[in-house]
């Protein structure tokens, strides 16, 4: 046992990290009790059944909102620090370990899954696991999806996303780069040689600003994929409050550019993790909130204060422009990062049933309506938005078991 935090660790017998805090409950206290024995394998292997991703979610994770922040020593202040002991269990897993069949149970079925990111890689080690054959298609070249092509390398170094795709080539899971399911190839014919399909395509489409001028900025996510295909310039501007705006930002910081970032409310409204904002500022990046955007120019964007007002008929506070508060700022580069969402298109010709927000329709166990289609689940920002990526591997766990509900081989 390497880390003594594990020694503060009361072991409750309902422990609020992993059933309140964790989306994917990770069996804190049995992971605790084998660690401080020594048992790292068996630790190991506890947390890669419950969570394949565990190596990765340990440090993209917000912590502060899932174990670490609901660890029952805040009270005192002095939460246990599980994420740190998950890191070192992890690895000591991941990087010597390979995919083996568990199981009959979907021997013989054929299942495609879209989207090579964090649900694809993480229901690819589930059905294998559970017999399947399993063939994956993705729009990039290698499999990784945001872990790969949006977390920044100094957030998220490429040899844990490089373990992943080892294991899943080493077992003969079959892999399709360049492939965009909808353009390339219809969904239904894809639906009609499978018996299940999986779609796990991540939130890649940037919203926009809606003001004018805006396409003379840079969206976030073209510009994470390849920063150094950019010229930046001395100072940079990112309109944003996300995690995505926090990687932009310390990203250009990183490239030796004067980053400020612009927010329309305060930090205590911002999604990001608060951990990772605290390192966008060790980075050198400067934070202005309360700013709207309202008009973005060839070397400047125009900005409006903004206030948070109650809206005296609900009692929510709200963020409101304040008029005559217009104040023009000089950048060389405008990077937005303010939302994303799925791209729908591969959904392209199975006319889905859409609901009130215009959202494909999806089942609680992760079905997507699809009239005369219904072997096709989805999982991941495909139902929730942009969300954390263990967020999305909770979600392809229920999406799997749906696959597995409806294909497995029955028993008496």
């Amino acid at each position: 046992m390497k880390n003594n935090e594990a020694l503060r660790c009361l072991m409750c017998k309902k422990p609020k990290c992993s059933l309140q805090g964790c989306p994917v409950h990770t069996p804190i206290p049995e992971c605790m009790k084998l660690y401080r024995e020594d048992r790292l394998e068996e630790a190991g292997k506890l947390l890669f059944d419950n969570n394949p991703l565990t190596a990765i979610t340990s440090r993209v994770c917000d912590w502060k909102q899932f174990c670490y922040g609901n660890c029952i020593l805040n009270v005192k202040s002095i939460p246990v620090r599980w994420y740190q002991i998950e890191q070192e269990i992890s690895d000591a897993y991941l990087f010597g370990s390979k995919l083996e069949r568990e199981s009959d149970i979907l021997a013989g079925k054929r299942i495609a899954i879209i989207g090579a990111g964090p649900v694809g890689i993480a229901a690819a080690v589930w059905l294998y696991r559970a017999g399947a054959e399993i063939s994956m298609a993705d729009r990039n070249p290698r499999i990784g999806g945001v872990l790969r092509y949006g977390i920044p390398a100094f957030r998220l170094d490429r040899k844990y996303v490089n373990s992943y795709e080892r294991m899943i080539r080493d077992a003969g899971i079959e892999f399709q780069g360049g492939i965009e399911v909808g353009k390339d190839i219809q969904l239904n014919r894809v639906a009609a040689r499978y018996d299940a399909v999986l779609i796990g395509v991540g939130a890649e489409l940037p919203a926009t600003l809606q003001i004018p001028g805006e396409g003379k900025g840079l969206q976030a996510l073209p510009f994470l994929r390849n920063p150094e295909a950019f010229d930046l310039g001395k100072k940079v501007i990112v309109i944003g409050g996300g995690n995505v705006a926090m990687d932009a930002s310390r990203t250009a910081a990183r490239l030796g550019a004067d980053t400020w970032i612009y927010y329309r409310k305060d930090y205590g409204n911002m999604p990001a993790n608060p951990l990772e904002i605290k390192e966008a500022q060790r980075d050198g990046v400067k934070i202005r909130v309360f700013q709207a955007p309202v008009e973005v120019h060839t070397s400047s964007v125009v900005f409006c204060d903004c206030e948070n007002e109650t809206d005296p008929e609900t009692g929510k506070v709200v963020t409101r422009i304040i008029e005559g508060t217009e104040h023009e700022v000089d950048c060389d580069t405008l990077l937005t990062a303010i939302s994303e969402k799925p791209d729908f298109t591969v959904l392209a010709g199975c006319n889905p049933v859409l609901d009130r927000w215009g959202w494909p329709e999806v089942s609680e166990e992760g079905q997507v309506n699809l009239p005369g289609i219904d072997n096709v689940f989805a999982a991941g920002d495909f139902v929730l938005g942009p969300k954390t990526v263990v967020e999305a591997v909770a979600s392809a766990r229920k999406a799997v078991n749906a696959i597995i509900a409806r294909c497995g081989r029955k028993t008496e």
